[in-house]
């Protein structure tokens, strides 16, 4: 599976742009949707746009994507916790509520990578101190996120690509701190 990152907004949102096979998946169209499109192949297939939660500078650009694509938005709100097949993508649905209550992440298993918005960064955790977050559920996301792999690779909403071995000590801190 080929991975595009495409920063975008004021916020500097991390879209990514999966690619396997002959189809495409978006995930978090935040914002300058033309240059979302500009960095989709277009001799592949948009075959759907995943939303890891509903802030703003991670769906932005959702409705123009949408439009030119007319393909399903998927989220909390229309996938199962759990398996979940779209295509040519496989991938595990695990919510995480903290930052919002609605997020969620994408964990293909196959490749050993996961796409958790704002729920981990590379050095540190999403907040918790705005409306919809709550600091217990974070905790406890935390505390199962600490079940999957040590090697999986995090994207984030926010920076830099990391792996849960590598924030499990900020993790640990972060959790002491909530």
């Amino acid at each position: 599976m080929n991975i595009k990152v495409v920063v975008v907004g004021d916020l500097e949102t991390n879209c990514y742009i999966l690619e396997k096979g002959n189809s495409s998946l978006i995930i978090d169209p935040g914002a300058e949707a033309e240059k979302i499109v500009a960095n989709v192949d277009p001799q592949k297939k948009v075959c759907g746009i995943l939303i890891t939660h509903s802030h703003q500078d991670h769906i932005g650009a959702i409705t123009e994507i949408f439009n030119k694509y007319n393909c399903p938005i998927y989220s909390v709100n229309n996938l199962k916790e759990g398996l979940n097949h779209i295509e040519n993508f496989d991938f595990e649905m695990i919510r995480f509520p903290g930052h919002l209550n609605d997020l969620v992440a994408y964990y293909f298993k196959e490749f050993n990578i996961m796409f958790d918005g704002d729920f981990v960064f590379n050095g540190g955790i999403g907040r918790t101190d705005m409306d919809g977050a709550n600091a217990v559920d974070m905790k406890l996301s935390i505390q199962n996120l600490l079940h999957y792999p040590k090697e999986v690779t995090l994207y984030p909403g926010h920076g830099p690509k990391t792996t849960i071995g590598a924030e499990e000590k900020n993790l640990i801190y972060f959790e002491k701190v909530l």
